[in-house]
């Protein structure tokens, strides 16, 4: 739907939610929802990063005294104030996708060199039939978590020259086929690997159960914060034209550098300062129950958020703009993915919700 109308490219996903749904109520719908996904995503990846630098100095320096998870963030987010003034990501896009398929090689051959724990268990972590049912629905905003971001393909697609005659969307149908193969191949490797080798047991980021070969486990550390330090930039970008694009329309700022040092700035500290409040008790309950836990984080976000603008969202707009007939395969297809994204958005997050709770049980603040 980049190009729903003929000669006209929907480069924003907001930009389509005003097509299908009018000016005011396509923001009210699109813009929020996008907004969450983005620092959400963010704030993930700083905690994802910060937790992959400390390992990483565990195994280098074992001798060193212990670092809080709170300072190996602000190195993170340091280097994130300076990419995000940078004018092309292209180069880094690069690396990271290349770190991607590194580090989970390195994960999933580590783990087969591992071999399988003496007393590996392959059933399920709750003994309950109610625990087994709330973690299969976990499991479920975790994969929608994985195989989602469809909230920035417009973004992407915009750069890619369309004419009548080559229409953009044929190279993106490409690029997409490509990328989910790679995400597959990534995956699903690390995912049986890693179970069969620590089978219920296996940490949420498997690199922090691996710890042999010392040297290698410390490479695909840091190759993990190679690769989220491109991923932040490319759902951070999104929010940065949001913000500069409204404080020059509507409060008439110019499009200056200085605009865009200091708005790119207030981004990375906010999503910093939220990121520290998830790992080191929050201000307030809320989000000290919400952020501090990887696995539960990626299935909330996965269900809650990335499940709408995923996968039934675009559906309605689809059925929107389209207008397909009634009961063809078109419209049939939509509101199959419209009632499984609904139901992935509710079951993924009472699970996740549930697996929150359950761990901040156990959690101590400044850890």
């Amino acid at each position: 739907m980049h190009e729903a109308e003929s000669g006209k490219r929907f480069d924003r996903y907001h930009e389509l939610g005003q097509y299908a749904f009018g000016e005011k109520l396509g923001l009210w719908i699109v813009v929020p929802q996008t907004l969450i996904v983005d620092i959400g995503t963010d704030i993930i990846y700083m905690i994802t990063g910060g937790n992959s630098l400390k390992k990483a100095h565990q195994i280098l320096c074992k001798d060193c005294k212990p670092i809080r998870t709170t300072y190996f963030i602000m190195i993170f987010a340091s280097l994130q104030f300076l990419l995000s003034h940078l004018p092309s990501f292209n180069s880094i896009i690069g690396v990271s996708i290349s770190a991607a398929v590194i580090y989970s090689t390195i994960a999933w051959i580590s783990s087969a060199h591992k071999g399988a724990l003496p007393d590996v268990k392959y059933d399920g972590r709750s003994s309950t039939t109610t625990g087994k049912v709330f973690d299969f629905y976990t499991g479920l905003g975790t994969i929608a978590f994985g195989y989602a971001a469809h909230n920035v393909l417009l973004e992407i697609q915009a750069t890619v020259p369309s004419t009548p005659e080559e229409p953009s969307k044929k190279a993106m149908w490409k690029g997409m086929i490509v990328a989910y193969i790679v995400v597959g191949l990534c995956y699903f490797p690390v995912a049986i690997v890693g179970y069969w080798a620590f089978g219920n047991s296996v940490t949420d980021n498997i690199l922090m159960s691996l710890d042999k070969p010392h040297w290698l486990t410390a490479v695909a550390n840091i190759f993990v914060v190679i690769h989220v330090t491109g991923s932040y930039q490319v759902f951070a970008v999104p929010v940065f034209d949001m913000m500069e694009s409204l404080m020059v329309r509507k409060m008439n700022f110019k499009p200056t550098w200085y605009l865009r040092f200091i708005s790119r700035n207030i981004y990375n500290l906010t999503a910093t300062l939220k990121t520290l409040f998830t790992c080191n008790a929050a201000l307030t309950m809320l989000v000290a129950i919400i952020f501090p836990f990887f696995g539960g984080l990626l299935s909330f976000l996965g269900g809650l958020v990335f499940a709408p603008t995923t996968y039934f969202l675009p559906c309605i707009m689809w059925l929107v703009v389209y207008k397909p007939k009634r009961f063809s395969g078109s419209w049939c297809a939509n509101w199959f993915c419209i009632v499984f994204g609904v139901l992935l958005m509710v079951l993924g997050s009472i699970g996740s919700m549930r697996e929150i709770i359950l761990q901040a049980k156990d959690y101590k603040f400044f850890s």
